[in-house]
C-alpha cells in the first residue's frame, strides 16, 4: 500500500529490552539496535508516502525504570538527534519532538531545539518523536490552560498542540502500530487515536523493519473506516 494525502502513522516501539535479553545482552544494547531500526522505518515511511510519523520513544512512565537505563535512553535520544538531523535534511523530513521538556537534561533540550530549527522547512514528511510524553498529562494541561469561555474541538486541539510542542497540525492518527506483542495504548495519543485503526504484532521493534511496516500498511488497506457511520453499500 502506498499512503498518500495526510496519512498519519503512530508507532509504539516495544520490545528492545526483550530483544537484548534473549541474546544475553544488556537492555541498553536493545535500545541501540532499536535506534538503528528507527532510521530504517523513517526512510521506509517516507518512501511509502506517509506524511506524519509519530514514534513513542520515551513515556513519562519510563522515568520509573532503573536510573542507568533512563540515562542511557536519554543519551541515545540526544545522539540520535545529532546524527540523524543531517539525514533528515537530505530527505526533507521535518523533526518535531512532542512531550514535556521541563524534566529533560538541558543538553537534550538544546539538541531538540537545534534539530527542529534546522529541519523546520522540510516538507516531505513530518517525524514526531514523543519524549517524556503522557497523553493524560497533555489533556489535563490543555484543559487547565483553557479560557473560561466555550471550549470546542478546534480550540482544544490548538491548546493540546501548544502543550505538546507540536509544530503545526499533525492531524488525527490513521494507523497505530504496536510491536512486541502487547495490545494496549500505554497513554499514547489518546485524543489523536479516537478513530485510529489499531495494528498489533508480536515482532519486537529491533526486528520490525520495512517488511513489518508494509505488512501493517497492507492490513490497514483492507479495512473499512466508517467513523460511526454506515457505508452506502451496507445501507
Amino acid at each position: 500500500m502506498s499512503a498518500t494525502g495526510k496519512f498519519h502513522v503512530a508507532i509504539i516501539m516495544d520490545g528492545n529490552g526483550r530483544w537484548a535479553q534473549r541474546r544475553g545482552l544488556p537492555r541498553s544494547a536493545g535500545h541501540v539496535q532499536g535506534a538503528k531500526m528507527v532510521r530504517r522505518v523513517v526512510e521506509a515511511s517516507a518512501r511509502a508516502g506517509i506524511r506524519t510519523l509519530t514514534l513513542y520513544a520515551f513515556s513519562s512512565d519510563n522515568w520509573g525504570r532503573p536510573s542507568p537505563e533512563v540515562e542511557s535512553l536519554l543519551r541515545l535520544l540526544q545522539c540520535y538527534l545529532a546524527s540523524e538531523t543531517r539525514r533528515c535534511l537530505r530527505n526533507s523530513v521535518r523533526i518535531n519532538v512532542i512531550g514535556r521538556r521541563d524534566r529533560l537534561p538541558s543538553g537534550l533540550v538544546r539538541a531538540i531545539e537545534t534539530s527542529e530549527q534546522l529541519t523546520a522547512h522540510c516538507t516531505r514528511m513530518r517525524l514526531r518523536i514523543a519524549v517524556d510524553y503522557s497523553s493524560k498529562h497533555s489533556i489535563l494541561e490543555a484543559v487547565r490552560r483553557a479560557a473560561t469561555g466555550t471550549l470546542n474541538t478546534e480550540t482544544f486541539e490548538a491548546l493540546l498542540a501548544e502543550v505538546d510542542h507540536s509544530a503545526g497540525d499533525a492531524g488525527a492518527v490513521d494507523l497505530l502500530i504496536r510491536t512486541g506483542g502487547d495490545q494496549r495504548l500505554s497513554d499514547f495519543l489518546l485524543w489523536d487515536c479516537a478513530y485510529a485503526e489499531l495494528y498489533f504484532t508480536d515482532v519486537l521493534w529491533p526486528e520490525f523493519g520495512e517488511a513489518g511496516l508494509h505488512a501493517a500498511l497492507e492490513d490497514f488497506g483492507g479495512r473499512q473506516r466508517r467513523f460511526g457511520k454506515v457505508l452506502a453499500e451496507s445501507a
